[in-house]
């Protein structure tokens, strides 16, 4: 069971990323995928979540109206499309499986991608 999170980069403010989150070794049919970010110092911080179950979607108040995550069953993958991106959203960015519905504690998921960095910076 693999997550690769990938797409990340560095982008000027008010630019745009999307972020991947491919898996293999497993199917997202049942699972929910959550991005989470970590900046230097900070703790890690949930982003969003989508369920492949019933296709919900939610998102951190911080994120809401700029972010868009969204999943593609045939790819077997997870994107989070980020518009007007900002200094504040400057992070390591990880992708985590879980079974079932989506949640936002990081202990709530059983696996984790290894990160991408984005750099939002003039």
């Amino acid at each position: 069971v693999q997550l690769q999170a990938s797409g990340g980069g560095r982008v000027q403010p008010g630019g745009s990323l999307r972020l991947s989150c491919a898996a293999s070794g497993f199917t997202l049919d049942y699972y929910a995928i959550g991005w989470f970010r970590q900046a230097p110092g900070n703790e890690r911080e949930w982003v969003s979540c989508i369920s492949s179950s019933d296709g919900s979607t939610y998102y951190a108040d911080s994120v809401k109206g700029r972010f868009t995550i969204s999943g593609d069953n045939a790819q077997n993958a997870v994107y989070l499309q980020m518009n007007g991106l900002k200094p504040e959203d400057t992070a390591i960015y990880y992708c985590a499986a879980r079974v079932g519905l989506g949640a936002l504690n990081y202990d709530d998921y059983d696996y984790w991608g290894q990160g991408t960095l984005v750099t939002v910076s003039s």
